[in-house]
């Protein structure tokens, strides 16, 4: 693994982000496991690793494309990562897929729909996604879903370990100064419950905005 490094004068202010995302929830089992569509294959190998570890008998992958994932998964996100999840050994019948979701709302309510298809309707879930969307998207799933338990994981890397695994340091960086702009931007807008915002993350996000991270951000 080649090591990408975050900016030493940035750094105090990404970790903060950083470990602000992550919910920490204690992992048990649960009816279904949903990963969510992004440009990271972390997704696909935590979904991966706890379906062997017996967490959920049932795997559902969501996702089309963004502009940042389309040269990384050129046949859609969620068919990319089923595709790893057989080579992998997961079962066919195992694993359904959503091809059409776009951002996460989408991830949420399309899975819903493919799971009632299959007249399946799950009382707990495990959320999979890149670290730094737990948060956004157990309070997205908090809006759209709330009769439904949800636990948050991801591919447990450290900061650094993510950020060479992505080979971009800039890529992560704007996408957790968005991910934290979307946490009260969302909630304001009806798409999420809301979440406390500390002060701490509040300044360290500013301070990256200022910096010139602001590609990731919402109007």
């Amino acid at each position: 693994m080649n090591r990408i490094t975050i900016p030493a004068e940035h750094r105090r202010d990404v970790e903060c982000l950083w470990s602000y995302h992550q919910m920490g929830h204690d992992l048990h089992p649960v009816d279904v496991g949903i990963g969510l569509g992004s440009h990271d294959l972390g997704v696909a190998k935590v979904a991966t690793d706890l379906y062997h570890r017996g967490m959920y008998p049932l795997l559902v992958f969501t996702g089309a494309n963004a502009p940042t994932t389309i040269d990384r998964f050129p046949r859609g996100e969620a068919v990319h990562y089923r595709e790893h999840a057989l080579t992998n050994g997961v079962p066919d019948d195992a694993i359904l897929i959503e091809t059409e979701a776009t951002n996460t709302g989408e991830n949420i309510t399309n899975t819903r729909r493919i799971l009632a298809e299959h007249d399946i309707h799950p009382r707990s879930v495990i959320l999979m996604s890149r670290p730094y969307q737990q948060r956004r998207a157990y309070a997205t799933a908090g809006k759209l879903w709330p009769e439904v338990d949800v636990i948050c994981a991801s591919h447990p890397l450290t900061l650094d370990d993510y950020v060479s695994s992505i080979g971009d340091a800039d890529k992560v960086i704007n996408m957790l100064v968005g991910d934290t702009q979307r946490i009260d931007k969302y909630a304001e807008l009806g798409y999420a419950i809301p979440q406390e915002l500390p002060e701490a993350v509040t300044a360290a996000n500013a301070r990256l905005i200022n910096a010139g991270y602001a590609k990731r951000l919402v109007k």
